[in-house]
């Protein structure tokens, strides 16, 4: 296994997803969960073919008990960008594979925590759609990105597993880690994107910044899970970047305490991306490159009772500027926060 060590990061950020909408000449076209390709032609000429950015929403619906509901329809949703309503365009409700990425970290604070590591990453794969595709990242002064079996991704659980029985050494480069997962995951082959982030949350070698993880994390639409393995004695712990992460990103953050309690928060996490419905819509034209829109997601449906949804706050605009690499002159963050 020949890891891709990420040591000066890429000068574009991961662009937001592109689905091609085509314009149809029938009503009642069925939806897909991929691109359409079919176009408008009339006699004696081209076919033309309509082009749009879509933003995907992966949105949880849960009632009173923490329970997903199941069974709600295009109908029940509702999508607001900026406070003005959006059509659906994309509504998925079935179990959708997903790309996912498994940051680890390796650094010496997680040393005496390892076999808890190897549980939480072999929980979270097993748990999940068997035609989920994974990655992972290891990261402790820098972050590379592992290759099992010499593959950009892999559906094998056992691969998973052999790729993170790695010892600990050095420091904590986690927002380096977050970089590198979410460029990999431009080569994914789903259209949902996730990034699992196993580690205390301290970061003290990254070359990036929160702030600039966040923004690429914005444009790239992955929602970030964690699961902090956290203690009352760990110096370099911050269970507080973590929480930001996720909560920024749509994800959700995990702090069990037991081997029980892990296994128990992975395959929670893996169980939240297969509940999701998927939504989508074609934003307005013209936004300045990299501005952040806000995005609320509501659900009406009186029969269910109280429910709960969560969605991503926001994202941003493609073209945004890239964070700044090493060679730019960039010293080593230290002991910084979100």
């Amino acid at each position: 296994m020949k890891p891709s060590t990420h040591r000066k990061p890429a000068k574009s950020i991961t662009r937001i997803l592109l689905l091609t909408l085509s314009v149809a000449v029938f009503v009642g076209a069925s939806n897909s969960s991929s691109p359409s390709n079919t176009s408008l032609q009339t006699e004696g000429q081209q076919p033309i073919s309509v082009t749009s950015e879509l933003v995907a929403i992966p949105v949880s619906v849960t009632d009173a008990r923490g329970n997903f509901v199941p069974g709600l329809n295009r109908l029940n949703f509702h999508i607001f960008e900026n406070s003005q309503p959006r059509e659906i365009a994309l509504f998925e409700q079935e179990d959708t594979p997903v790309s996912v990425g498994l940051l680890v970290d390796h650094s010496s604070s997680m040393e005496s925590k390892l076999p808890n590591v190897v549980t939480a990453i072999s929980g979270f794969a097993h748990a999940s759609n068997s035609q989920d595709e994974m990655f992972v990242v290891d990261f402790s002064d820098e972050a590379s990105v592992q290759s099992p079996g010499g593959k950009a991704f892999t559906s094998d659980a056992a691969e998973i597993e052999r790729a993170v029985a790695i010892s600990a050494r050095g420091r904590t480069a986690l927002y380096d880690a977050v970089s590198a997962g979410l460029n990999h995951l431009r080569l994914a082959r789903w259209q949902k994107h996730a990034l699992v982030i196993v580690s205390d949350g301290g970061d003290n070698a990254s070359w990036y910044k929160y702030s600039q993880v966040l923004a690429q994390a914005r444009q790239s639409q992955a929602a970030i899970y964690a699961v902090g393995l956290v203690d009352d004695f760990g110096e370099e712990e911050n269970p507080k970047i973590l929480e930001e992460l996720c909560k920024d990103t749509g994800g959700l953050a995990f702090f069990p305490r037991s081997p029980t309690e892990i296994m128990s928060a992975t395959a929670s996490i893996a169980r939240d991306l297969r509940e999701q419905y998927m939504l989508g819509f074609v934003p307005e034209p013209g936004s300045p490159a990299g501005s952040f829109h806000k995005i609320e997601v509501r659900v009406s449906a009186p029969q269910q009772g109280r429910l709960r949804v969560r969605a991503r706050p926001g994202y941003s605009s493609a073209g945004g500027a890239s964070p700044s690499s090493k060679s730019e002159g960039r010293e080593p963050l230290e002991g910084h926060g979100p």
